[in-house]
């Protein structure tokens, strides 16, 4: 009788424990807000107790972005060992792709948007915070990922400190340049389009091979096959599609620091309706998720493929990017 009660009692303790995993493992993986840009600005200059300047509203998205990793519900779950967050795929692949628009970001203010010409000085500050992002997003021991993550975040803090600095010996700058812009906008259209590429992969097809294609002079290290058959594995799906929305999520808030930053350059190619328009197709990629698992129905089926709706909304995005990357060279 004694062995009867004790099966029971440890069957539902492992009954109330995979419940209380689950549970836990389902709020960890709910997705953080869209960040209200004015607000946060707002705030943060009133704790500053400064007056905004350019390259402040863009500093302090590119915070946040990188603070919502580490403070969103669970924390960052990327290089956690232990249940329940050893068995989540989806968050951990959100936060990979919010990581990759923050270390665009980073790169593109510390070679462009805070030096005036190509022989000017690097910042010291993102030239300390740039590389810190870069670490193994899976690091969990010496040094974990979210200890460099924090350390790049001091060092924005301390950028975005100097550039509403009064002392002209310790004051840095951001350049809210037509040029500038597009060195950004071609960073994240390269993003994009891969991004755009790996969802349309869901269903499986065969693509011509342009590897080479607009020169007939070009070259390759290896010979390739003149048509190349894509496809995802039916394991990554979900994964591909969760990276993509984190990295449309983390876009989308930066996207909005950049309206508010280059507005004058925007105004003067009259290229702000462009930019709005990517913005919302951005906006509709963070619709909310209905189903309980990523489907993958074929092209025309019974069955809807969230991958291909979401594939379509970053081609778009991706088209008008190009657009407005054609305003600004051209005016």
């Amino acid at each position: 009788m004694k062995n009867i009660f004790t099966t029971k009692s440890i069957t539902w303790s492992l009954i109330s424990l995979f419940i209380i995993l689950y549970g836990v493992g389902v709020y960890w993986s709910s997705e953080p807000d869209s960040l209200n840009i004015h607000a946060e600005v707002t705030q943060a200059a009133k704790a500053d107790n400064v007056a905004p300047v350019v390259g402040y509203t863009t500093t302090t998205t590119l915070i946040k972005v990188s603070e919502a990793l580490l403070n969103k519900p669970g924390g960052y779950l990327s290089n956690d060992i232990i249940p329940p967050s050893l068995f989540l795929d989806n968050m951990p692949a959100w936060e990979f792709g919010v990581l990759e628009m923050v270390r665009d970001m980073a790169l593109v203010m510390r070679k462009d948007f805070s030096r005036s010409q190509s022989q000017s000085l690097v910042n010291k500050h993102l030239q300390d915070a740039q590389p810190r992002f870069n670490i193994d997003s899976k690091n969990w021991a010496m040094p974990s990922a979210e200890s460099e993550y924090k350390q790049a975040i001091k060092q924005l803090y301390a950028y975005r400190s100097s550039l509403v600095s009064t002392n002209n010996n310790q004051k840095a700058q951001f350049y809210a340049r037509a040029d500038n812009l597009r060195s950004y906008i071609e960073e994240v259209q390269k993003r994009l389009g891969s991004y755009s590429q790996r969802l349309s992969m869901s269903v499986g097809r065969e693509q011509v091979n342009t590897d080479l294609a607009g020169d007939n002079k070009a070259q390759q290290s290896s010979q390739g096959n003149s048509h190349i058959q894509l496809q995802t594995s039916w394991w990554k799906i979900d994964d591909v599609f969760y990276e993509t929305r984190g990295a449309t999520w983390a876009l989308l808030q930066l996207l909005r620091a950049i309206e508010i930053d280059f507005d004058s350059v925007l105004a003067g190619k009259n290229a702000k309706i462009s930019l709005q328009q990517i913005i919302r197709e951005l906006e509709a990629s963070q619709d909310p998720l209905w189903s309980p698992m990523i489907l993958n129905g074929s092209g025309f089926g019974l069955v809807a493929n969230h991958s291909l709706v979401m594939a379509n909304y970053i081609s778009r995005a991706n088209a008008a990017l190009i657009d407005l990357n054609e305003l600004l060279t051209k005016g």
